[in-house]
């Protein structure tokens, strides 16, 4: 069964592109002009990754990831954004604030944009076939149904920040460099892209979630991050 993408944007050139080109590599795909249409076809829709732009009408990508993440049944589904050169830097931190798991702007490599979708499929097909229990003190991570609870309380965390604390917590007491989270939790190629700044970024939306827990992901300057 092929996996299937749900692209999203409100430039139908730029959209028949990426379906044709995505279904040229092995994906079904459907299509929505702005981020409410978006939200109404994804039920029943059923798609295994969302991509979509962020300047829309009626709904722009930041607010059509935040109503995925917010919702129950779409919420472990990968969402990637796809940006203007316009937008800041400070917009990329908010779009991961808002749930996103990746980015790319315009103009952007289609090889790249499917190398980063195919990165998320393989992760999230991986999770499904998990069905391991993870256990640090207070905190249970449930590796299939990708849930976490601290003190038997539930968290709620975006699918990058789960493989992020799923990533640390497996292997707990030793350091992993930014570039080995890089390539574990984002699935990039560190000799074309190792921006700190991405770990950096989830590291502390991941401690504000957690609360004190958030004091056992320590910092190891000049080498990377650890779980006690």
């Amino acid at each position: 069964m092929k996996e299937r993408a749900l692209i999203v944007d409100d430039d139908p050139e730029l959209l028949g592109i990426l379906k044709k080109y995505l279904e040229n590599h092995g994906l079904e795909t459907i299509t929505a002009g702005n981020g409410a249409e978006a939200l109404a076809a994804a039920p029943a829709g059923k798609p295994d990754i969302i991509i979509t732009d962020v300047e829309m009408p009626r709904m722009d990508g930041f607010t059509l990831c935040r109503r995925i993440k917010d919702n129950k049944v779409l919420a472990d589904i990968p969402v990637i954004i796809m940006t203007g050169k316009k937008i800041s830097e400070a917009d990329h931190v908010a779009g991961y604030g808002y749930g996103a798991d990746d980015y790319v702007v315009k103009p952007f490599s289609y090889p790249v944009l499917l190398s980063k979708i195919k990165a998320m499929l393989k992760r999230a097909a991986r999770g499904k076939n998990k069905n391991a229990v993870l256990k640090a003190g207070d905190l249970e991570l449930n590796l299939e149904g990708r849930t976490i609870k601290i003190k038997g309380k539930p968290v709620k965390l975006t699918s990058k920040e789960f493989d992020l604390l799923s990533t640390l917590a497996s292997k707990p007491g030793k350091v992993l460099s930014l570039n080995s989270l890089l390539e574990a939790v984002w699935g990039y190629n560190t000799a074309d892209y190792n921006d700190p700044h991405t770990v950096e970024v989830h590291v502390s939306n991941l401690r504000r979630k957690v609360g004190a827990f958030g004091k056992r992901i320590q910092a190891v300057p000049g080498h990377g991050y650890k779980f006690e």
